[in-house]
């Protein structure tokens, strides 16, 4: 590389040294120690930081709860996109159509997407209650139904997080698919019309590969923001009953806050080797079906 060379692009390098130091602040090097105490037995009740091999992560793989909060972590990222994508995308369809009202239907299916997953939290914990104010459990009881105990029965519990994530982030999916939709050419469907195509056969030959890259988008950034679940079981749930709504993040949190640091920086790790062994796959199904569209 010579010095006309390092001159002419002198400027950018001025402007990538702001995003790469944030970057290296706040990932790289948390990263970097986060990594090397997963190796250390440092805790609270310790004074001393002694180094430990494997043994945070074979203690880790050999709990139970851990492995309940791995399963947790994955079934909810699994079904909250698939649930997700299954009712936004029909919708998408239908609100990019002349349909009246269009413009009121997006606005009222987005706006939880802009809350505090906190409030949200909070809001269907009083909304899904068992006790005398919940207000589904009223309306059961009024139509001659049993309570159920949503967010306290072990074995509905998560799905019932599952569903509140779905409410809250469908209409964001939802946005993503309408914009992409907007961008296919109307003469493509005028061209299928001519040749006969049915409204299936449309969908099928052009809005679905036109929607490849929003889908590829969507599943992506759903799956990891799944895989990060935290805030919605700990204002739901807390990761109860008996630890059956427990996610990494849940048990990583815990940890930190019993001063098990060396063990929970080990949860962090298996996080991001989870995360990018996931992300891969996903990525890597996406090519072969982009590459089958075309």
């Amino acid at each position: 590389m010579n010095a006309n060379h390092v001159k002419r692009n002198l400027p950018y390098i001025f402007m990538a040294i702001p995003a790469v130091s944030i970057f290296s602040v706040f990932f790289i090097i948390p990263l970097i120690f986060t990594t090397k105490y997963s190796f250390y037995n440092w805790t609270n009740f310790s004074p001393d930081i002694a180094f430990s091999g494997l043994k945070n992560y074979k203690q880790l793989l050999a709990d139970g709860i851990i492995l309940k909060g791995l399963k947790n972590t994955l079934v909810f990222a699994i079904l909250t996109v698939s649930i997700q994508s299954l009712i936004s995308l029909p919708v998408s369809v239908l609100l990019n159509s002349k349909l009246r009202g269009r413009t009121i239907y997006r606005g009222i299916f987005f706006a939880p997407a802009v809350l505090s997953t906190l409030v949200v939290g909070y809001l269907w914990k009083y909304i899904l209650s068992a006790s005398d104010y919940g207000l589904i459990n009223q309306v059961l009881l009024k139509l001659g139904f049993e309570k159920i105990n949503f967010l306290g029965n072990g074995k509905i519990a998560i799905f019932s997080i599952i569903a509140i994530s779905v409410w809250q982030w469908f209409g964001w999916s939802m946005v993503i698919y309408i914009g992409s939709l907007q961008s296919i050419s109307g003469d493509l469907y005028e061209a299928a019309s001519v040749d006969g195509a049915n409204s299936w056969q449309q969908f099928w030959h052009i809005t679905l590969p036109g929607l490849a890259p929003a889908i590829k988008i969507n599943f992506v950034t759903s799956t990891i923001s799944g895989l990060k679940v935290f805030d919605l079981v700990l204002s739901t749930t807390n990761g109860g009953p008996a630890h059956q709504t427990e996610t990494i993040l849940t048990l990583m949190y815990s940890k930190f806050s019993d001063g098990n640091f060396g063990y929970a920086s080990a949860f962090g790790i298996v996080f991001l080797l989870m995360t990018m062994v996931v992300s891969a796959v996903m990525l890597g199904i996406f090519k072969k079906w982009e590459e089958y569209l075309n």
